[in-house]
């Protein structure tokens, strides 16, 4: 990969990054102004189940970040674009779709048969 890909797929990774730090930031503010005390049982519910879907989604993503930060070293590194499998070049459209990628197509979707057997065991 060309030093210029590279740098294409690090400001990706640094801008999807900032997105969700942004995002995160945004949630925060927002579950911090809504304490509110709701009377009514069915509203109180309601917060609530938002609170916690809204605290699922930032645990995910907190979970991408450190995907985007392991991505962004193995660029620092060197080994960016490499299947982790079979050593392959990961295609740059795959790479362009989910930048995160470890696996080549071919090898995550081998991983996902084996994943689906299991599952049916």
């Amino acid at each position: 990969m060309s030093e210029r890909q590279l740098e294409y797929f690090r400001q990706k990774l640094l801008n999807w990054k900032e997105d969700i730090l942004r995002e995160s930031r945004e949630t925060l503010s927002h579950l911090q102004s809504e304490t509110e005390n709701h009377p009514d049982i069915a509203d109180r519910a309601s917060s609530e189940t938002d609170r916690s879907l809204e605290l699922r989604t930032r645990d995910r993503q907190r979970k991408l970040i450190a995907k985007i930060d392991e991505a962004l070293q193995r660029i620092d590194e060197g080994n960016y674009g490499y299947c982790e499998e079979t050593g392959e070049p990961i295609g740059i459209a795959r790479l362009d779709a989910r930048p995160i990628a470890t696996l080549s197509l071919e090898a995550q979707e081998r991983h996902e048969r084996r994943e689906r057997v299991h599952r049916d065991e």
